[in-house]
């Protein structure tokens, strides 16, 4: 989060949205009393973010597979016990 005294550089984005989405966009702002430009750079930095650490997180699994760091047949019994009791 940025302080009132400090704003991050910024660019211009231009893209396009079907009627539909920016319709909402708009409802959303609106009601937000935020403008249109605000929610959606929220949206996108939201969105980047899950994203990237959603790739970030697969390819250290990847990694950890290619090196042979699995988990041992216990382990697994012993995770997939603790799950199906709490499931029942």
């Amino acid at each position: 989060m940025y302080n009132v005294y400090t704003m991050p550089e910024s660019s211009v984005l231009t893209l396009r949205l079907d009627s539909k989405l920016k319709n909402q966009l708009d409802r959303l702002s609106k009601s937000m009393n935020r403008s249109r430009s605000f929610v959606a750079a929220q949206a996108i930095q939201e969105y980047v973010s899950v994203n990237e650490w959603q790739v970030n997180e697969i390819k250290k699994g990847i990694a950890e597979a290619d090196a042979g760091d699995f988990a041992s047949e216990e382990e697994v019994q012993r995770v997939l016990k603790k799950w199906t009791r709490r499931a029942r």
